[in-house]
């Protein structure tokens, strides 16, 4: 038997096993419960409007919250990471190797439990608490990516910056991170995407009803409902976040090639 035709049989025999397999779940399923349990009709119709007015938009604002302050601070330690004074590059060192180290949610705990527990009568806002820990979960990672990306931009470039008589700050503000973030975008989308995701811890902080993001809105329905329906309709709206974020970041990949250091700005929920 020649390679190709090894290669038929072998295909043939992965479909024929995934057909059977199809079968018999078509055949064993009961497709009743199935339905009533996954796709109940009146349940999910019972989540909305708040599962899109409250959950969805909770969601976004945190993430929006977190990736901003994580931004910031992560464009402040990347400079003090490439600085030339030590101190500086020892303290940002630091922390991108610490945090990048923590899970998430042992960070949402620290900021969210942990503060008010060690300064009794300091109490944050939730919306603070949680803009603090997507922003630290997110600003070790990103600082990476954003070095990555200063040090990917040409060095002619400040050359011919400083030539024309620009001081190092005016260079680095004026010519060398606009182009760093042009490198970056890529990466940073995926991090957006990655911060949507870890949204979801902001569950351990409790909340009011107006105030549940969506995976936090979906544990509260599937208690009340006893179906899973509510978390296939959560799990349905982070696809609805998700999934252009993911298009973008595709389109900005082929226009601007793969970004920096793509291993430096991914990371798990860390749960």
């Amino acid at each position: 038997m020649s390679k190709r035709q090894r290669g038929r049989v072998i295909r043939g025999t992965q479909y024929a096993v995934l057909i059977a397999v199809l079968a018999a779940l078509a055949v064993l399923a009961d497709w009743g419960r199935l339905q009533e349990a996954f796709f109940n009709l009146d349940v999910a119709a019972g989540l909305f409007p708040d599962v899109i007015t409250v959950a969805l938009v909770n969601t976004v604002v945190y993430t929006a919250l977190g990736f901003g302050f994580g931004l910031g601070l992560a464009l402040i330690l990347a400079l003090m990471r490439m600085s030339s004074v030590g101190p500086y590059r020892w303290i940002s060192g630091a922390y991108i190797e610490f945090f990048r180290g923590l899970p998430a949610l042992l960070i949402f705990l620290s900021v969210g439990i942990g503060i008010p527990t060690a300064f009794p009568g300091f109490s944050l806002n939730r919306n603070i608490t949680i803009m603090l820990s997507l922003g630290i979960v997110g600003s070790a990672y990103m600082a990476e990516t954003i070095r990555a990306g200063i040090k990917a931009v040409p060095g002619g470039q400040i050359e011919a910056a400083r030539s024309l008589g620009m001081s190092p700050a005016r260079t680095m503000i004026t010519v060398v991170i606009p182009q760093a973030f042009r490198i970056i975008l890529p990466p940073l989308t995926n991090e957006l995407i990655l911060l949507t995701k870890d949204s979801s811890l902001a569950f351990v902080l409790g909340s009011t009803l107006d105030q549940q993001e969506l995976t936090q809105f979906g544990r509260a329905a599937l208690t009340n409902f006893r179906s899973m329906t509510p978390i296939l309709v959560v799990g349905l709206c982070y696809l609805i976040i998700i999934i252009p974020l993911s298009v973008v970041q595709q389109r900005l990949e082929r226009r601007f090639g793969g970004g920096a250091d793509k291993g430096s700005s991914g990371h798990g929920s860390g749960t």
